[in-house]
């Protein structure tokens, strides 16, 4: 048996979460059996809990978290055998396929990466797949030449899961880093990560008739997208990118193509559910090497496997702060 946090549809056609006591066999197919020691909660996980299943979860009775770490207690995969150490986000797993809100897990070998050594299974909840888009925005970036001697990077929703971590580590590898916000009080946070100056959020929110600014930025990791994204296309330097992350700003970016035409500079979309096995393993790895741990416990906030279905509608109201790591030992 394991327990689980179970979605399951009413009569009214609305599902609803409950914690549930499951036997094996329950179990989708998969090479690898997991047992799942941390989980996480992101913005996707709140929708997956809500009534609709925001759209993304189609099969009821579901198990939704996008995110885990655990130990394997079986495999059919030469890859992995019993003892070994994995994390796994991405791939419609607490979509699609039944997640992390469970003591136990089976999915495809594919799926899986190895921890990496020195990397405990709270610290890589506790970067999750935020974090992880993070680090595969920097990669992408430095893939286009982008250098701490390039100058000044801005980072959007720097004070956010992926815009939070994404600071962290630019600052550590050396760059001088301009974080975007809208909440004053996250100044002494957002400066403990290493931002180097605060841009208020109000000041790049505003929409402007030209297509080209004052050249500004080096490189851009944005987390919000929409009219923001905008404006900032149009204050890169020549030959710079920007890795769009997210669309907390609006789907809709109501840019110019003229950035892109005079300054040669490159917008990277970053996903991170389907990337290839090589590029996630070298983003774990990078992690490992390229985060400073002692920032992200600093963001901790401990949850147990009871207060998920609270957790999940508490993120969609933007009630939760901080990176939730949910401990599937500990008791409600």
């Amino acid at each position: 048996m394991f327990r689980a946090i179970l979605m399951e549809k009413g009569e009214d056609g609305q599902a609803a979460a409950r914690l549930a006591e499951l036997p094996d066999d329950a179990l989708p197919a998969g090479d690898v059996t997991v047992r799942v020691e941390f989980s996480t909660l992101n913005y996707k996980d709140g929708l997956c809990l809500s009534a609709s299943g925001g759209g993304l979860v189609r099969t009821y009775p579901h198990v939704p978290g996008i995110d885990f770490a655990g130990v394997v207690e079986a495999s059919d995969d030469p890859r992995y055998a019993p003892g070994d150490r994995v994390v796994l986000t991405g791939w419609r797993v607490g979509e699609a396929h039944w997640g992390g809100y469970a003591t136990r897990a089976r999915v495809k070998a594919d799926w899986l990466v190895p921890l990496p050594e020195g990397l405990g299974a709270r610290q890589a909840m506790a970067v999750g797949t935020a974090g992880f888009s993070a680090m595969l925005a920097v990669m992408a970036l430095e893939d286009h030449g982008l250098t701490p001697a390039a100058g000044e990077v801005l980072v959007t929703g720097a004070a956010g899961g992926v815009g939070s971590v994404a600071v962290a580590v630019l600052a550590r590898l050396g760059y001088s880093v301009a974080a975007v916000t809208g909440r004053p009080e996250t100044e002494g946070y957002l400066r403990d990560l290493g931002a180097s100056r605060l841009i208020a959020r109000a000041d790049l929110a505003e929409t402007i008739k030209r297509p080209l600014e004052s050249e500004v930025w080096a490189g851009c990791v944005d987390a919000v997208g929409g009219q923001m994204l905008a404006r900032v296309l149009g204050q890169m330097k020549s030959g710079a990118s920007v890795a769009a992350v997210g669309n907390a700003g609006g789907l809709a970016v109501p840019a110019n193509i003229i950035p892109f035409l005079l300054r040669g500079i490159n917008l990277l979309g970053i996903n991170s559910v389907t990337v290839p096995y090589a590029r996630r393993v070298a983003a774990w790895d990078r992690i490992t090497s390229d985060l400073p741990m002692d920032k992200m416990e600093a963001m901790i906030r401990p949850a147990t496997l009871e207060e998920v279905p609270a957790l999940g509608a508490a993120i969609l109201q933007g009630a939760v702060q901080g990176r939730v790591v949910i401990d599937m030992k500990a008791a409600g």
